[in-house]
């Protein structure tokens, strides 16, 4: 991946600089592309530029990409308490709603529980009031049948 640098002279008499890709920096970009987040995925490196800036810029891209490779760990750790606190969270009010649910799903069954006891109550009265019209039926019938 390495690419090769030329000094290119412009119409104007000046050099461009042309970019140049540090091979060592870009492996280490594939492979934490390969390991990394999703949200990290496309995090690329600047090339480096060749020419009047090359050796105080590469120093300090050097010390920057160092810092960066320090900071990633400490950034992925962040990344990992924020996931974990979220988590936390989202446990924590699924775990209310399941409370609440059960608290409801108690409540109607006491309320239900006292409705059929009610209607159970309601349903003997009811037998009863109907065994006792059927004797006063029957006895009113043998009364009222003609003698022959």
């Amino acid at each position: 991946m390495q690419a090769s640098t030329s000094g290119i002279s412009s119409p104007h008499g000046s050099v461009e600089e042309k970019p140049v890709f540090n091979e060592a920096a870009a492996a280490s970009v594939d492979q934490f592309s390969k390991e990394g987040d999703d949200s990290d995925s496309d995090v690329r490196k600047v090339p480096e530029m060749v020419g009047r800036a090359s050796s105080s810029g590469a120093a300090s891209g050097k010390h920057q990409g160092a810092r960066k490779r320090n900071a990633l760990p400490a950034e992925k750790e962040h990344k990992r308490m924020k996931r974990l606190l979220r988590n936390r969270v989202s446990a924590q009010q699924a775990r209310e709603r399941k409370k609440a649910y059960v608290s409801d799903l108690e409540a109607r069954t006491k309320e239900l529980e006292q409705r059929n006891a009610e209607l159970e109550e309601k349903l003997s009265t009811l037998q009863q009031e109907n065994a006792m019209l059927r004797k006063i039926i029957k006895s009113t019938a043998i009364r009222s049948q003609p003698e022959q």
